[in-house]
């Protein structure tokens, strides 16, 4: 048996040439020129290449799949991936019987010659897996690290093989899967952080599942997907929004979880330079908190998905566990829209704790440089306080004396502010304990949670909860 992880890329092409009912077209789009070419030097190319073509011109690109204004875009893949696979069954019927079809496409933006963008691109595949069948889609998008042009179109032509055939000779293993896509491309030259499947033969994948992967074998820091688990680029998706950030265990969401969502909400809408058109509510899970018993569990992870898409929520997944990592990431994709942060105010006393950034040359101020220095706003939920149960709020949070003087900057200069209305009934309700009050069958704890989440976790059986079977006569 081959050992694949030795496999070069000229090896796993001509791997793909040589197996006989494999065949299918290349159309590249800008810098994506290099995949095909790939197939054509490993040799035996004359069985599997139908076609190939390349567009640089966007007029030539308008003629083959209608004119749009962006071109370096899902949408534009999905129609190329439509167009060329239809290209293919209807002027080559004979072949389709006797055939497994595919279509590999991608439309891409690399370094600029001033090295002043960031390169990235859309990239999939249709294909059959099986002949006479329906295809299956593959949907990815990249950013490109490498500092230089033939670099970058290198390792996109080493992405585009590895997708081919992990397509045909892996796609029944998410993990080899994964693996084989990223063979050969450490995350610092290639990251690909959105990747979706579909079709007959992933009916049974769930693609959050895949982009809790991708951000836990750290292909990448962040992914998202929306109501419906639709998995979706984060740049695409919040580019240039008034973007407010929610974080959180969620296990599960509760009442004063809304509470803190839907208010502060309202109070953001009230700022400044901020469209209610363009407010993108992300409501966002980290990798620590997806931990169960020192593993990440997936049921866990999509139950937390399932009460959060309940609600109408976008879930963001994340490698972030610091407050100011996951603000920073979200300011470069906002381009200096107005952004906010929910936080609890023990979250809060934790962020102005010293200790957290011992590994940061600069420590706490340059935490706070990079994570609060621009158009963000946090906005601090008050708790009962654990030890006497009195209010405990940004009036009388405890922080060392002598950052009260930053604490007090940061409220001056409008980067801080306390909830101006929240109910104060909720402010006892913690989710681990309505997680162990279902755990342990009292009906209590759905006094704590939406009525929606109620009847989702009893539906489905979610956060451990234990269906009650119907009684049956005699």
């Amino acid at each position: 048996m081959i050992d694949e992880r030795r496999l070069t890329t000229e090896e796993k092409a001509l791997k793909v040439n040589l197996t006989p009912d494999i065949y299918g077209c290349f159309a590249e789009i800008g810098a994506g020129q290099e995949v095909a070419a790939n197939f054509f030097k490993a040799g035996g190319s004359s069985g599997t290449i139908a076609y190939s073509h390349s567009a640089y011109d966007m007029k030539v690109s308008d003629s083959f799949y209608g004119s749009g204004s962006r071109y370096v875009c899902e949408d534009r893949l999905e129609t190329m991936l439509k167009a060329e696979y239809r290209t293919l069954q209807e002027r080559l019927p004979a072949k389709y019987e006797e055939s497994r079809f595919f279509a590999f496409c991608n439309t891409v933006e690399s370094l600029n010659y001033h090295k002043t963008n960031q390169g990235h691109g859309w990239v999939g595949i249709r294909f059959q897996l099986n002949q006479g069948k329906k295809p299956n889609d593959v949907i990815l998008h990249i950013k490109m690290h490498d500092i230089g042009h033939k670099s970058q179109q290198e390792a996109l032509g080493i992405l585009g093989v590895n997708l081919i055939h992990a397509s045909y000779f892996h796609s029944n293993d998410l993990d080899e899967f994964l693996e084989s896509i990223v063979h050969r491309l450490p995350r610092d030259r290639m990251e690909i952080d959105m990747l979706s499947v579909s079709g007959p033969d992933f009916e049974d994948i769930d693609n959050r599942i895949i982009a809790l992967n991708l951000v836990k074998r750290g292909i990448t820091d962040a992914t998202m997907f929306g109501l419906s688990g639709k998995v979706k680029q984060p740049a695409a998706e919040l580019y240039k929004k008034n973007i407010l950030l929610a974080r959180g265990r969620f296990r599960p969401v509760t009442k004063v979880h809304i509470d803190m969502i839907e208010r502060g909400k309202e109070q953001f809408l009230k700022e400044e330079g901020v469209d209610p058109e363009k407010v993108r509510v992300v409501v966002e899970l980290t990798l620590k908190d997806l931990t169960a018993d020192g593993k990440i569990s997936d049921k866990d992870f999509v139950d937390r998905a399932e009460l959060l898409g309940t609600l109408g929520y976008t879930v963001m997944i994340s490698n972030y566990l610091k407050h100011y990592k996951m603000v920073d990431y979200l300011s470069s994709i906002s381009k200096g829209y107005q952004m906010g942060a929910i936080v609890g105010v023990y979250n809060l006393q934790t962020i102005f704790d010293e200790k957290y950034y011992d590994n940061l040359p600069g420590g706490l101020l340059e935490a706070f440089g990079r994570g609060f220095g621009r158009k963000v706003k946090i906005f601090v939920y008050p708790a009962n306080n654990v030890e006497t149960g009195d209010l405990y709020d940004l009036y009388n949070i405890d922080i060392a004396p002598n950052l009260r003087g930053l604490l007090q900057y940061m409220k001056d200069n409008n980067k801080l502010e306390a909830f101006e209305s929240y109910d104060p009934k909720l402010l006892h309700i913690l989710s681990d304990d309505v997680l162990d009050k279902i755990h342990a069958e009292a009906s209590s704890w759905e006094n704590d949670v939406p009525s929606e989440v109620v009847k989702a976790i009893k539906h489905y059986g979610l956060c451990g909860y234990k269906k009650k079977s119907a009684l049956v006569s005699k």
